[in-house]
Formats: C-alpha cells, structure tokens, sequence
C-alpha cells in the first residue's frame, strides 16, 4: 500500500493552487470568546484568507473578533433562538442538528475546526474535509458530572443528552477525509 503525505501543506504547489481556483469554507464549532481554538481559526484564515467561515453561533463582541478582520460568520439557527447566543450550551441537544443543515455544496474543500459538533457536517462525495480536531469537548467526556452540576443542566434532558453526545462525536468521526490530531507531529 502506498500511502502519499498529506498534499496541503504550505510548501506545495498543489497548495497554491487550491488556494486559488477552489472554493474554500471553514466551519468552527461555535464563537463565544477569543480563545485558543479560536487562535487555531485565527491561523486557518491566515492561510486561507478568502474562505467563508460557519459557526454555530457567533457571540463575539468588537475587540475579540478582530482576527476574523472582518469577515461576516455565517451561524446556525441556534443563533436566532431565544437565548441561543448567551446560552449555547444549553442548546447542545440541537447542535447536531444545527451543523447538519449548513449548505456546503458551493465548496470544494471544507475544514472543520472542531472539538464538539464542527465535524459532523455533511459534504459530498466530491468535496474534501479536513478536521483539525481539538481535545474533545471536555463535559462530553471526562467532566460530565462536574460540568452538568456548574451549569446547573444536572437534571432532566441534559443528564441523557451528555452520553448521547459523546456517542454523536465517535459517529461523526468517519464524516472527515483528513483528521491530523493537534499533537501529531
């Protein structure tokens, strides 16, 4: 079996070209703050400067969105609920939902940025996606318990949503063409 590296490096011509004839989207899971996933985003657009981005929702005020230099970030319908924006976590029984119903045919290639739910969208056979996938969301994990009582989400639905979510993220897993571990050298 032969196994070529990874051709979008920036080295490559075959960079440049992509970067130049191909429509490009970068899907980022959600835009509360400036942190470092958003730093990762942050050198994503630096590559790729003329890719749409998507989130699940953007929330971030004027200084913090500076990197994005002004690019407009296309969101979910969670982004239009009542509260969707302040309080996203609470929503998370819908963001599988919500990351399905992105449209990614305009794109050849879509990269997700993903440490949650970013990676489950869906593309087409002839599309490429590449996951660059952080450490998994935490409170889908090892946290649960913890994470469900400070957000007082303890009780009702979300008790059964957590597992059902770490179960989500494992299955969406095969949805990507390219997924480099963050650690991988």
């Amino acid at each position: 079996m032969n196994i070529s590296p990874c051709p979008f490096t920036p080295k490559t011509t075959a960079m440049s070209s992509l970067k130049s004839k191909r429509r490009i989207a970068i899907v980022h899971d959600w835009l509360p703050v400036y942190g470092g996933a958003e730093r990762v985003l942050e050198q994503m657009l630096k590559v790729y400067p003329d890719a749409d981005v998507f989130s699940l929702i953007d929330a971030l005020d004027e200084e913090n969105r500076k990197f994005l230099n002004g690019k407009p970030v296309k969101t979910s319908f969670v982004q239009k609920l009542p509260g969707g924006k302040k309080y996203y976590r609470h929503c998370f029984p819908l963001m599988p939902l919500a990351i399905e119903q992105f449209d990614f045919s305009p794109y050849d290639m879509v990269i997700t940025s993903s440490y949650a739910f970013a990676k489950g969208i869906i593309t087409g056979p002839r599309q490429l996606h590449l996951c660059y996938c952080h450490s998994p969301i935490r409170y889908a994990w090892d946290l649960q318990a913890q994470y469900l009582k400070e957000s007082k989400m303890d009780h009702g639905l979300m008790t059964w949503f957590v597992p059902t979510s770490s179960a989500s993220a494992v299955a969406s897993q095969p949805r990507t063409a390219y997924s480099p571990s963050p650690n991988s050298t």
